[in-house]
């Protein structure tokens, strides 16, 4: 720890680092580490190893230690405390965690997919490989709230080359969808703008093409939301992120 933390306990900002606001100054709890146990549990049927309840435990315990905190204390609560939630995607399952409303956690996990080849009917196969449109689609879930920014639409017209193989934007198609909405947005009240959701989701359809993602894609989508945001950076949950964690997931093969 560093001697700041020392002197006034490890808060949630220091354990995740995209967390902002008023939760990055709140100090991490045995309870809230307890809550997040248990929704992991009830999602995952077990603590992940490494994951989002076992870095909030290990902060807790030593904040209990030092005496920043009881046993007994919360420092989020109410129906913004924590939560772990699973969406069914086609081939995957999609995991976020959340504490104070803030996604501090993001998951994929292969499930089976059943389809019918050439072999004839009844002859079906397990297929894990997730799709840039699939990717997308995963976008509108976790980062559906948000509106959607010049880095949002670059983002998306690097996904929707690398799935048509054309460098030419599709009329009406997302990736023009997005910088009419990221345009949009710059002279729009809050309330008022579009949102990543409004233009993602049902991605698959509104894609020409599709393709299974791979490292590359991820790298190039990336880039692009990396390029045209502010502070260079990409969002936690957005696009870049769901893309490359369908990489990732795709890199481990296939369900056997």
């Amino acid at each position: 720890m560093s001697q700041e933390q020392q002197k006034e306990g490890i808060k949630y900002g220091d354990v995740f680092k995209e967390v902002s606001g008023v939760l990055a100054d709140k100090i991490v709890t045995p309870q809230d580490a307890a809550m997040m146990q248990a929704a992991e549990t009830s999602v995952f049927g077990q603590t992940q190893k490494g994951g989002t309840a076992a870095a909030m435990q290990a902060a807790a315990t030593i904040n209990e230690r030092s005496g920043f905190v009881g046993h007994q204390d919360l420092s989020v609560t109410g129906d913004h405390g924590v939560a772990v939630t699973a969406t069914h995607l086609p081939g995957v399952r999609l995991v976020t965690e959340t504490v104070a409303g803030q996604l501090v956690g993001q998951h994929m996990e292969p499930t089976p997919v059943l389809y019918k080849n050439e072999g004839g009917i009844g002859d079906v196969h397990q297929q894990g490989a997730i799709t840039i449109g699939e990717a997308l689609e995963a976008t509108a879930r976790t980062a559906g709230n948000k509106a959607v920014e010049q880095s949002d639409a670059a983002a998306i017209q690097a996904a929707e080359v690398r799935a048509t193989g054309s460098s030419v934007s599709v009329p009406g198609g997302l990736a023009a969808q997005a910088q009419s909405a990221a345009t949009l947005n710059t002279s729009t009240r809050d309330e008022d703008k579009v949102k990543l959701s409004e233009v993602l989701t049902d991605a698959t359809v509104k894609l020409p093409a599709d393709k299974v993602v791979t490292r590359e894609d991820a790298d190039g989508v990336y880039n692009a939301e990396r390029r045209n945001s502010p502070n260079l950076t990409a969002h936690p949950a957005g696009v870049a992120a769901s893309v490359a964690a369908a990489a990732n997931l795709n890199e481990k093969g296939p369900v056997s």
